[in-house]
Parts: structure tokens; sequence; C-alpha cells
């Protein structure tokens, strides 16, 4: 009985051709072009997520606390209520960095940078740039590649070994001031020292932030500058797998007591906003095929009321209601094939196409920067789409096909007699 059915299916597919052909293409474009719209966002969001997770510490650890300290006369006096008391001014920065870098480096997998970040003012003929100083180690900030080997036009972090006072900074802030590489410059920090430094390293990320207004000296530098000796203000920690960072970060601000930030909380929004985009994604592909499975209702729909007749007499010889359904819902089911499979050739086609599309960006002074459209290719991809022009296809063939089984075969005979 089902043989007899899939070729009474066929038969009935076969015999409408140019319809089918129209049906099946339908299906196939919804679902090769929705393969590629998914190949595009989700390309784009795996890129997004790698630059956030490259360009910034897995894990950064700050001089701050989750909540404000408690004063010690709050303490003390817990019942009562102080009115017009100063606080105690709390010296900035972790005063025992050996001691938790000695309790992180225990347990924490991967690699662990500390700075110092400190505000200041560069001067140069006459010209002053407000920068972002950061003390380092150039050893450990080489291995986790804050900034990459490639991204130095000039020199490396390396070259703040080499003896006396050296910064490096970025192109755009050379370029603001007029500096070159080997370049003196004047450096003011917050608290009023002021320190000669040579430029010994250039480096150009293509980030305007970065390259305007950040500078990196040897941390002792940076803390004699400051004039807070032997302090940092801020660890950072690369992890092997980063998707590690959230339960490190809630341990590793249990034990140290300042506050630890993942990069996912510190992206929070914006990974909530990349969320909801993948909802909208998929509501506009669920869309597309079901306006496709329209046009397979409308087919069967045809079909039904051309096959009157013929449903009449299947009947009668003996077909129950539940065979009709079949019947039709199979029909539904083969353009869905059909179409699924041509939309997945098509879909691939596409990804094809739009991965050798090359664009030129502007480089800045490095010249130019050629790249290409982000593409994930994921075989959830041809599933996802496969699926709905699949569920789409048997809905639009189970409402005619329920009407069909409810035919009464004497009615229809006797009303063609």
């Amino acid at each position: 009985m089902t043989t007899l059915i899939l070729d009474l299916a066929v038969t009935h597919i076969l015999g409408r051709g140019r319809q089918t052909w129209v049906a099946i293409l339908s299906v196939g474009l919804g679902v090769g072009f929705s393969i590629a719209m998914a190949a595009l966002m989700q390309g784009g969001e795996d890129d997004l997520i790698d630059q956030l997770v490259n360009d910034m510490p897995h894990v950064q650890i700050s001089d701050e606390q989750r909540e404000a300290r408690r004063q010690p006369v709050e303490n003390v006096f817990a019942a009562t209520r102080i009115r017009g008391l100063r606080p105690l001014e709390d010296r900035r920065g972790m005063l025992n960095p050996e001691q938790i870098r000695a309790q992180l480096s225990a347990w924490v997998p991967g690699e662990l940078v500390w700075r110092l970040e400190t505000q200041g003012v560069v001067q140069y003929a006459g010209r002053d740039q407000g920068i972002t100083i950061y003390g380092i180690e150039p050893q450990p900030e080489t291995e986790v590649e804050a900034i990459k080997a490639e991204d130095f036009i000039r020199g490396d972090f390396s070259s703040l070994l080499s003896g006396g006072n050296n910064i490096v900074i970025g192109d755009g802030l050379a370029n603001k001031l007029g500096a070159d590489y080997g370049t003196t410059l004047t450096l003011v920090s917050s608290t009023g020292q002021t320190r000669a430094f040579k430029v010994t390293g250039l480096f150009h990320t293509g980030t305007t932030a970065r390259d305007e207004g950040e500078g990196y000296v040897l941390l002792k530098k940076a803390q004699i500058l400051s004039e807070r000796p032997n302090v940092i203000n801020n660890i950072r920690l690369y992890l092997p797998d980063p998707d590690m960072a959230s339960d490190v970060a809630a341990r590793a601000e249990a034990q140290v007591g300042y506050k630890a930030v993942s990069w996912q909380e510190a992206n929070e929004s914006l990974l909530e906003a990349l969320v909801i985009r993948n909802v909208i994604m998929y509501t506009v592909v669920g869309t597309i095929l079901l306006v496709a499975g329209f046009g397979i209702y409308n087919i069967i729909s045809t079909l039904t009321h051309e096959k009157a007749r013929d449903i009449a007499i299947l009947k009668s010889l003996g077909f129950t209601a539940r065979d009709m359904r079949r019947l039709f819902v199979i029909e539904g089911l083969m353009f869905g094939v059909a179409g699924s499979v041509l939309g997945w050739l098509l879909g691939f086609g596409l990804c094809v196409a739009l991965s050798m599309v090359r664009f030129e960006l502007s480089g800045g002074v490095v010249g130019q920067e050629i790249t290409h459209l982000p593409l994930a290719w994921s075989i959830w991809h041809y599933l996802i789409a496969g699926g709905f022009a699949m569920l789409s296809a048997a809905v639009a063939g189970y409402l005619p096909a329920r009407r069909a089984a409810r035919l009464n075969p004497v009615a229809i005979i006797r009303g063609a007699t």
C-alpha cells in the first residue's frame, strides 16, 4: 500500500511539470538565500567575538571592589548615623602584587600579565596630547601579544629594556605630535612628575583610540611617574579556553578581593544584542520558507480539487482517509525535499561566491588593506534551513490533505455522473 501511495504521489507531481518546478524553485531559493544569510551573519558574529577575545584579556582584575569599602568608623559605630565625616583616603592600587601573583598562578591556567595604568600628558614641539601610560614588563606582554609583532612599524616592547627612559607609542600619536622613531618626548604624569622619554617603538593596530592615545613604558618607570612604587592596578589573565573566563573571574575575585571582570561580562550588552540579532535572523528565515510553503499549499489544494473524482474512486477501492492524508502530505514533503536539495546547492554556491568577494579598506599611513566578507561554514545552517523547508512543506501538504480525506466518495461519484 505504501509503495502504491508513493507511485500515486510521484504521478501527481510529474503530471504538473510547470507548477512542480515553480514550487521546487521557490523552496530552493528560500533555502539557498537563508543559508547564505545565516553564513554571513554567523561569520560576522564569530569574527566580532574573535576580535573581542583576541584584543582584550579574558579576565581583567582591577584595583576596585564590587561594592564600596566600608569606612572604619562605620564598623566601630554601626548603630550610629554619621554625617559630615570625611572618608579615609585609601591609596589606589594593589599593594601586594607578588602575593596576588602567587595566589593566582597556583591554579589559573594560561598567562598572567600585570600593569600599572596611569594618565598623563605628552609634550613635543609645543604640542600637548593626553595619553594613557601603561607600565609593563616587556617579556610577558610579548608572550600574550597584546599588540602583535606585525603591528609594530619600528622597534618592539623589548626596546624598552635598552637603557634610559624609553616609550613605545602608536603612529597616530606620533603624527599628531610631529614626532618619529628616536624622538625624545616629555611625559607629565597626573601627579606632576615630568620625565623625558625616547621613542623606541611605533605601532599601528588600526584602532584609533589605541594608536593615538596609548604609550608603553617599563613598569618601574610608570611607578616613578605616578609616585606609586611597587604598586600595580591591573592584572590580565589570558586563558587557553576563553569560555572558562566567567568561572575563573568569579573564583579570582573571591580569592584576591579585587574586582575581576570576564570578557563576557565586559561585553554583556553586545552579546545580548547578538542573541536578539540571531532571533531576528531565524525569524526572517522562517518567514521566507513559510512564503514558499504557501506556494506548495496552493498547488496541492488545486490538485485535491481537480483529483476529487480520483480520490473518490480510491476510497471506494478501500483506501482510508488516513491513506489520503498520507498521499498529499507525501507530495508536500517531496516538494520540500527537492527544494531543500536545490537550496543546499544554491546556498553552497552563494557562499563560495561571497567568499571570493574582495574589497579594500583604507589602512591609514600603512597603505591599503585587502579584506573579505566573514563567512561561517556550518552544516547546521543547511540542516536548519532544510528543516524549516520540510516543516512548511509538511504543513502546506497536510491542510488540503485533511480536506481531501473528508470527501464523501458517493457524493462525488453521483455528482460526476
